[in-house]
């Protein structure tokens, strides 16, 4: 079982429209209603996948129970940690011959006890953890103390630790080598000071982490696939050309292939290969982490993956 914790979850509201430009009016052609957050992405890859995982985090208010019943209705497991503070909702609208526009609310602040409880509410479920990833952004106003005491805990259970996260959040997790990490090139460049936008600037900041003492780390490069970094080898694999109808999720669906086979037993290059097979079908649909098993059986075949 993975556990996916997503500590700033919403409800992802996408409306499929005829185009798109600011000032008009439009009729929605269809409009979803789903559970949100990066972790509940990676949920549903997992789930695709034949895997088991369970979906953690803050939920309050209303919309913090309709995520939990529109979660549960669609077979993801959970366990929420409840607060006073309001889930927010994000709007993606996805217009045709372009990639999807997402509004993402801050969300609401919770407080010292509230992140006391997740981690209370983690540690009862961590044991029965193969992996745990953390997903997304951090309520506003989190201290680096709550994030620190959080990673501690994760670090100290033993389990094998994969955090998706950005900004200060990111900076603090390079503080932990035993925490390994997936990026995409704009977060990392943002960490390390310097762009990260080729194959070329990718493998240097790679190298740079493997210097800081990270162990595992993966940069995603959109149609130039992804590269790996750990102790134990480096790859670059890369999809085939697809008609992509949305990248929303196509990140999360990812980190969901890629920890599922690792999950699985699957060594690190047939895990990347997964990763870069489910964030390509991911693409072929509107709603993060929606894509089917026929598709990821059909783009697997074309992953290519080499050394570096």
């Amino acid at each position: 079982m993975i556990l996916c914790i997503t500590p700033n979850p919403a409800i992802d509201r996408t409306i499929i429209l005829p185009g798109l430009v600011l000032g008009n009016v439009y009729r929605a052609q269809k409009s979803i209603v789903a559970a949100g957050g990066k972790g509940l992405n990676v949920a549903r890859a997992i789930r695709t996948l034949g895997g088991e995982s369970l979906c953690m985090g803050f939920a309050g208010g209303y919309a913090g129970r309709l995520l939990a019943e529109l979660a549960q209705n669609e077979g993801l497991h959970s366990s929420w940690t409840w607060t006073n503070a309001e889930t927010r909702t994000c709007t993606i609208l996805v217009a045709q011959n372009a990639d999807a526009t997402v509004i993402n609310e801050a969300g609401a602040p919770v407080s010292k006890s509230d992140w006391k409880k997740l981690r209370e509410d983690v540690h009862k479920h961590i044991s029965s953890a193969g992996l745990v990833c953390v997903s997304g952004s951090f309520p506003p106003d989190s201290s680096v103390e709550d994030l620190q005491e959080l990673l501690s805990m994760l670090v100290d259970s033993g389990r094998q630790v994969w955090m998706d996260t950005s900004g200060a959040a990111l900076s603090t997790v390079l503080t932990y080598p035993g925490i390994c990490i997936k990026v995409n090139g704009d977060e990392i460049s943002e960490s390390l000071g310097f762009k990260v936008r080729d194959l070329a600037s990718a493998k240097r900041a790679l190298i740079t982490l493997g210097e800081r003492g990270v162990t595992a780390c993966v940069i995603t490069l959109g149609t130039a696939g992804a590269l790996l970094s750990t102790n134990m080898g480096r790859w670059h694999a890369y999809g085939p050309r697809v008609r992509v109808v949305s990248t929303v999720g196509s990140g999360d669906s990812f980190l969901g292939g890629f920890i599922s086979a690792l999950d699985n037993g699957k060594g690190y290059p047939e895990a990347l290969r997964d990763a870069v097979t489910a964030g390509t079908a991911n693409t072929l649909s509107a709603g993060g982490g929606q894509f089917g098993l026929r598709e990821f059986k059909d783009i697997r075949k074309q992953v290519q993956i080499q050394a570096w």
